[in-house]
């Protein structure tokens, strides 16, 4: 079942707030599949110091936007109150995101327990690749016993 989630429905399922929320919108959520939206603001706090004569959204950000949208995926499958933790990232970014560009964030399962997952994303601008990640996340549980 394909759902569409907005801005509150999006925070029923992850602990994130702004500033850090990272996520407009859920075009699609499956508990194969996710697809999000981040609208790339110039409004956006960071820009003041990231870079201030040539704006560049930080990698580190859009790792988190893809670690959000994978929570995401992690609860269509999982409807548990666990606060998930970020435990392994291996990224690789292809292009600069700039004010105006519109993130579309997808990602899929490798593996989902109870307790902890492995998703595979992507981030695109239009038909570009900005960056793909593998992303592993556990609850406190499932990390200390890791």
């Amino acid at each position: 079942m394909n759902k569409i989630l907005e801005t509150e429905d999006i925070k029923k399922l992850i602990p994130q707030r702004y500033p850090f929320l990272m996520l407009d919108r859920v075009i699609e959520a499956s508990p194969e599949k996710v697809v999000a939206i981040k609208n790339v603001s110039i409004n956006e706090s960071y820009f003041s110091g990231h870079f201030p004569d040539q704006k560049v959204m930080p990698g580190v950000l859009m790792i988190e936007a893809m670690a959000q949208a994978g929570i995401i995926l992690y609860k269509q499958k999982f409807q548990n109150d666990n606060l998930l933790y970020l435990v392994s990232v291996k990224s690789r970014f292809f292009s600069p995101v700039v004010p105006g560009d519109q993130l579309r964030i997808e990602v899929t399962s490798m593996k989902m327990l109870s307790k902890m997952g492995i998703f595979k994303a992507e981030t695109k601008v239009g038909d570009k690749k900005i960056a793909e990640a593998e992303i592993a996340f556990g609850s406190q549980e499932a990390r200390s016993g890791l």
